[in-house]
């Protein structure tokens, strides 16, 4: 049996490690930003990097923005379609 506090705290440990990780890649964004600007610049097959870079900073910055909201308690609404 789940109570309530344990539906919380999967949530704010979840929020926990996307946040660190979150703040993890812009810390190494920031630190190596000459490397990347210059791999991202190279073309070629390289030209797919700034791609994924922007798919792995929207899925781990979006876990934890939705995580954290899901700990203050605020979640989508479920109703049913407005046609």
């Amino acid at each position: 049996m789940e109570t309530k506090g344990s539906k919380k705290r999967k949530p704010a440990v979840k929020a926990a490690i996307f946040g660190a990780l979150s703040l993890a890649l812009y810390l190494l964004l920031f630190v190596y930003e000459d490397t990347i600007n210059n791999n991202f610049a190279r073309g070629g097959l390289f030209a797919f990097l700034p791609i994924a870079a922007a798919f792995l900073f929207s899925f781990v910055h979006g876990s934890f923005t939705g995580s954290f909201w899901s700990v203050l308690g605020v979640e989508a609404s479920k109703k049913g379609g407005t046609h």
